[in-house]
């Protein structure tokens, strides 16, 4: 009976607004194990759909989450006030990595000193 009392209520808001993975778990459930239900769940019609758990971050209390610790942890617990907590998605993709000479030709330009000694 203990347990059951010990386990969060959480929802996960999408920056849409909607909801996604409304469920209990346990303390000890760790910030990568909930993006990894959060991509498994995630809905097919929104338009960013994340592809790997490193391109979520999840924010609670204003703080981003780091995916080694465990929801007990990161300090989230219930508070004065009973009813579920709402955790808060970024969908942030990986930038390509893209080079190309122009834009190195660029770098170059802006590295060089173009100081006059008169």
């Amino acid at each position: 009976m203990a347990g059951a009392e010990d386990q969060l209520e959480l929802k996960f808001r999408i920056y849409d607004g909607t909801d996604i993975a409304h469920s209990t778990y346990a303390p000890s459930t760790t910030i990568a194990t909930l993006k990894q239900r959060l991509v498994a769940e995630w809905p097919q019609d929104k338009s960013v759909i994340p592809k790997s758990v490193s391109d979520i971050k999840l924010i609670h209390a204003g703080k981003v989450l780091e995916n080694s610790k465990t929801l007990e942890e990161s300090r989230i617990h219930i508070g004065d006030l009973p009813g579920v907590i709402t955790m808060h998605v970024v969908v942030q993709p990986p930038l390509a990595k893209k080079k190309t000479d122009k834009s190195q030709e660029d770098m170059a330009k802006q590295n060089s000193c173009s100081c006059t000694i008169l």
